[in-house]
């Protein structure tokens, strides 16, 4: 089973500030990390090839730097990573994303499962595992909080939301997108993280995925952000309410209602 993880390189603090001339975030100069849910999917990845064989490879699309999550994730548990870096891929939305991750999955010869986290936490869309499902034509199951059983063939997910769980059954091959119930991930190894430093990571551009340029980068993504700006600051003023327990309770009541809280 060849076992596709993708993920994303994202900003280590919630303060990253926005580019008022192209409305995206800075990241020059930002500590950045792995997206906290891929983490979940690369772990996922590896108990599946632990428990059917195969291999698992982590694709990425980033600047240069990105190389260092990918890295993690081999430390993690991957066979091998890949990533797709170059000036014409800069400023791809959701759809210019998913598109260029689906051409480098098909240039590696295609896959049995491709893994994504439930979403990034820079962008919060949810968007891009279902967008590799719709650009390569394979059936897609999201919020994945358990792998049941997989055959060659099928794969069996239990998916959350809001009521509960579904089951359902997935024809390989197929896209799921994991939410962090689905497992534990494990700590790398010494070993693992001295490996992940000597593995030579190729670099893939859209020329050599067989992209076209006319539908990656800031020109070929059909989402146009119009305005940005930050939320509201939080109510921070708090009171010391005293007295009895049946005063304390009214004027708790009395100040909630205030500030439309109930």
């Amino acid at each position: 089973m060849r076992i596709v993880v993708c993920i994303k390189q994202v900003p280590a603090t919630n303060d990253a500030s926005i580019d008022p001339e192209t409305k995206r975030i800075v990241r020059e100069g930002v500590k950045a990390i792995l997206n906290p849910f891929d983490t979940y999917a690369v772990e996922e990845g590896v108990l599946l090839r632990e428990r059917f064989g195969g291999e698992v490879v982590v694709l990425s699309m980033g600047p240069p730097k990105a190389e260092a999550v990918l890295r993690e994730a081999v430390s993690q548990g991957a066979d091998r990573a890949i990533l797709l870096s170059h000036r014409a891929f800069g400023g791809s939305d959701t759809w210019a994303t998913s598109y260029a991750l689906a051409c480098a999955i098909r240039k590696l010869g295609g896959a049995d499962l491709v893994i994504c986290g439930k979403q990034a936490v820079d962008g919060d869309t949810a968007q891009v595992g279902p967008g590799i499902a719709a650009h390569l034509g394979w059936p897609q199951a999201t919020h994945v909080m358990q792998v049941r059983s997989a055959t060659p063939e099928t794969l069996v997910a239990v998916r959350m939301h809001e009521d509960g769980y579904d089951v359902c059954e997935l024809t390989l091959p197929a896209v799921i997108t994991v939410v962090k119930d689905i497992n534990s991930p494990r700590v790398p190894t010494l070993r693992g993280r001295l490996a992940s430093q000597k593995m030579e990571i190729p670099v893939w551009t859209p020329e050599m995925i067989g992209a076209d340029t006319a539908k990656i980068g800031l020109d070929g993504s059909p989402t146009r952000v119009v305005k940005t700006e930050p939320p509201p600051p939080r109510n921070k003023a708090s009171r010391r309410i005293t007295g009895s327990p049946d005063v304390c309770a009214a004027e708790l009541l009395h100040e909630l209602r205030t500030r439309s809280l109930v």
